[in-house]
């Protein structure tokens, strides 16, 4: 029977000395003599049921069937988005989704950097409003013909972005980067301002901003609970595992924003040992010499001056 499987992965997933019925209970909002009928098997989990309780407490769905095939994985994936209010509630749905998770001692984050990593760029400066322009510029065909000069996000879409964001701060946090890992940030400044849809200005303030924040990750190597990894041998792919005491969700994008999300013990487990085997083919930036450190920040800052530059010069011969 697939419900004595399913409480028994609910029991393994709880707090030490927490009541399987009162985590019944209170996940279901049903009296404590209810709960206890189904975690005693006298009354049987519906499938709703199973599905919230699965979902309350950050179950792999497939957990519900008792599948024990590994080739087999199942997975939740977050809705398509194609407008503002979708991108809105995107980052309301992630801040549900890594609340729990990253609210609990000793949790942490190791997260393959293809990008930099999207808290980056949630903080209402005219960088992160860009990244919004460009995510709706792709995804939202009502941009088609706006610029970011005609683009206001919002005040909410701001506010539950910058509630997202706040999330990363102060975590347990291992990134992995390469040099490249800006290059995607800087083609698409450098993207829309050749395509009068940036005004000049606006690109130079932008490339000033991803500046200050190289800077400020390069400040933040003084923290404690914050490692950046210097990777050059492994394409990093901007998968986020997060490890909490109980349980890791791994989160696997599909397409631009959107996500796969499985706490599949076995599936995260493998990604923890290939992600382990990176950082150990990996510099521990903050462990370096300070020569080795700046070599690898000023190889950024190289290549944001060199599209600051860039941008300065074709102002400069602009002959229209």
């Amino acid at each position: 029977m697939y419900q004595i499987s399913f409480l028994k992965h609910l029991k393994d997933a709880l707090p030490a000395n927490t009541s399987t019925i009162e985590a019944v209970a209170t996940a279901l909002d049903i009296s404590y003599d209810a709960a206890h009928r189904r975690v005693s098997l006298k009354s049987k989990l519906s499938l709703d049921e199973s599905v919230l309780l699965a979902n309350y407490y950050n179950l792999s769905l497939d957990k519900l069937f008792g599948n024990t095939d590994q080739s087999i994985v199942a997975v939740e994936k977050t809705k398509h988005i194609e407008s503002e209010q979708e991108l809105q509630q995107y980052f309301k749905e992630s801040y549900e989704s890594l609340l729990p998770l990253l609210t609990q001692k000793d949790s942490r984050i190791l997260y393959s950097a293809k990008d930099v990593p999207l808290f980056y760029n949630l903080s209402g400066d005219t960088l992160s409003r860009f990244k919004y322009y460009v995510w709706l510029k792709l995804l939202d065909p009502c941009f088609a013909n706006k610029s970011f000069e005609n683009f206001a996000p919002k005040p909410t879409l701001v506010e539950a972005g910058k509630q997202l964001g706040s999330l990363y701060n102060d975590l347990n946090t291992s990134e992995i980067w390469d040099i490249t890992t800006v290059n995607s940030t800087l083609k698409q400044i450098h993207f829309y301002t050749q395509a009068g849809q940036v005004n000049s200005k606006t690109a130079l303030k932008m490339c000033l901003e991803l500046r200050q924040l190289i800077n400020h990750i390069k400040l933040k190597l003084a923290s404690t609970n914050f490692k950046l990894y210097y990777n050059e041998l492994h394409l990093m792919n901007n998968n986020v595992l997060v490890s909490a005491p109980n349980l890791q969700s791994l989160y696997v994008p599909f397409t631009l924003l959107s996500y796969y999300k499985t706490s599949d013990k076995h599936t995260c487990s493998e990604a923890e040992v290939f992600l382990n085997k990176q950082l150990q083919n990996s510099k521990l930036l903050n462990a370096t010499g300070e020569k080795e450190r700046n070599t690898f920040f000023n190889k950024i800052y190289s290549k944001i001056d060199a599209l600051h530059q860039l941008i300065e010069a074709t102002e400069v011969l602009d002959f229209e």
